[in-house]
């Protein structure tokens, strides 16, 4: 038979070889879903309209352009009229098109004021707080701890500023979060896949298109067609990939399972995570390429002799301007008053003054302030440190799979602006690790909160704990409410929310 058929060779289940488990020693324990999904969705949703509605709220003042909505709103205008961002005699358009055409989208329905530049933004920053309440659901088991991270991002001072104002990096925040809770969902299922077979070929066996793992690679292509800074993400998503399929294939007992990953999960992977993100990438360019003076567009028409010629002119240009956009990133060292450096961002070291008009009183004559503060939450951002120490024990000593994927993503988000520290950079660079930082935080919850095998007064207490946890970064988020939305204080208000120099 194996002579006459050799491809039903493949077919034959394999004995799986007798191996003694150790549970606290594997990278691929996964905790089941709670079977609450209703329930969940419906409090997802409460969260997500509250999220919006915050957001949402006076959300037009100021009127003013704030920081960086000096170049992203005019150039989103600008798209709309021409399909591309007006050619300048001088080169500041740096990043990608993507986060403008959804900025563009908020103009075109709401008008070309303080609305439409912001209304995108409040849209993104809800849908990472639904997205993160069900990636958290599913990385820790539980209903609770999936809303305490929607929560806990919701009322991050940070996370609320960025949604309330026309710049780029909240799109990059939610396409990164949502592009690996795709990438989760399609761990589990191929996991599940593996599993239901039961006697697995050694070779393995042909999983398929897999539509979580090629939506993943559209939202990270999605990501860098924001900012360039998604591409960390991307690699980071890429390995993982591979290794939860290597898991996958050991915890079914095949013998060699880093070849059987790379020869089921490469090809789809090459796809899915390569492919498909370099043609949604290459396709946010669509305007660029259509427009007759779109900047760089006629770099290779006049320059006729440089390499690969056989290349079409649209492509070289655009590979130009690429060249172009690297070295202005690599090389921008200009002093900033409000820029910051990696290690201060995990504990607001140097948040961003958005907006600060001077000279103001009230009707008696006396000094009012209204500030805008780009800052973290600092009850909730003090715990980021500690967390990350917390994810480096769950890795050690239990091999847990959910705080190697954190420490995976917050590496890609957060260590990666350590590799250029000459740069000048902001507090904002943040935004899309943000979530995973707050994962990293509920983690730590979550061993507060006690297994579910506890005792009832062991989780009573856990519980407990947490809620006040909550409730002071409920508390303080209300606390800061006024120098996150610019509402008017007296001299003495202001200095109280003014919690060391570097914030002044």
């Amino acid at each position: 038979m194996a002579v006459l058929a050799p491809e039903r060779e493949e077919q034959e289940p394999a004995q799986r070889p007798v191996r003694r488990r150790l549970p606290l020693r594997r990278f691929d324990r996964i905790p089941p879903l709670p079977g609450d999904d209703r329930l969940a969705w419906l409090l997802t949703a409460v969260l997500g309209v509250a999220t919006f509605v915050t957001r949402l709220w006076d959300i037009s003042y100021p009127r003013d352009l704030l920081f960086d909505e000096a170049y992203y709103p005019p150039e989103a205008q600008e798209m709309l009229t021409w399909g591309h961002e007006y050619n300048r005699g001088y080169t500041f358009i740096v990043h990608p098109p993507l986060g403008k055409w959804l900025i563009a989208l908020g103009i075109e329905a709401f008008g070309d004021d303080s609305v439409g530049w912001r209304v995108p933004s409040a849209v993104a920053g809800t849908i990472a707080v639904v997205v993160l309440v069900r990636l958290a659901r599913r990385l820790t088991g539980s209903t609770l701890l999936g809303l305490v991270a929607g929560l806990l991002l919701a009322l991050d001072g940070f996370s609320f500023s960025l949604g309330r104002i026309g710049l780029l990096d909240v799109f990059l925040q939610v396409f990164v979060v949502s592009a690996i809770a795709c990438l989760v969902v399609d761990r589990d299922r191929v996991r599940a896949r593996v599993r239901a077979l039961g006697a697995v070929p050694r070779t393995g066996f042909r999983l398929g298109p897999r539509g979580w793992r090629i939506a993943a690679g559209f939202l990270l292509g999605c990501a860098c067609a924001v900012k360039w800074s998604g591409v960390w993400f991307l690699a980071a998503a890429a390995v993982l990939s591979l290794f939860w399929d290597r898991a996958a294939w050991r915890d079914a007992g095949v013998p060699r399972p880093t070849l059987v990953a790379l020869r089921r999960g490469l090809p789809g992977a090459s796809w899915a995570l390569a492919a498909v993100p370099v043609l949604t990438y290459v396709a946010s360019f669509t305007g660029w390429f259509l427009g007759e003076t779109s900047q760089g567009k006629a770099w290779a028409q006049q320059n006729p002799d440089t390499a690969f010629p056989w290349i079409p002119d649209a492509l070289r240009s655009l590979w130009h301007q690429h060249a172009e956009w690297l070295e202005f990133h690599n090389g921008l060292s200009s002093p900033h008053p409000w820029e910051s450096g990696p290690w201060s961002w995990l504990v607001n070291g140097r948040p961003i003054l958005l907006w600060n008009p001077q000279g103001l009183t009230d009707s008696a004559g006396d000094q009012v302030v209204r500030y805008i503060l780009m800052v973290g939450t600092p009850t909730l951002w003090f715990a980021f440190a500690p967390a990350l120490v917390w994810l480096a024990w769950r890795i050690v000593a239990r091999r847990d799979p959910a705080a190697v994927l954190l420490a995976v993503m917050i590496a890609a988000g957060w260590g990666t602006w350590f590799l250029n520290a000459e740069r000048t950079m902001f507090v904002f660079y943040m935004a899309p690790v943000v979530p995973f930082f707050v994962l990293a935080v509920v983690l730590v919850l979550q061993d507060v909160l006690g297994p579910a095998t506890a005792s009832a007064t062991r989780r009573q207490v856990g519980l407990g704990v947490v809620s006040v946890y909550v409730g002071v970064v409920a508390a303080t988020f209300v606390f800061f409410y006024p120098v996150l939305t610019g509402q008017p204080l007296s001299h003495s208000e202001w200095l109280a929310r003014m919690w060391f120099p570097s914030w002044f």
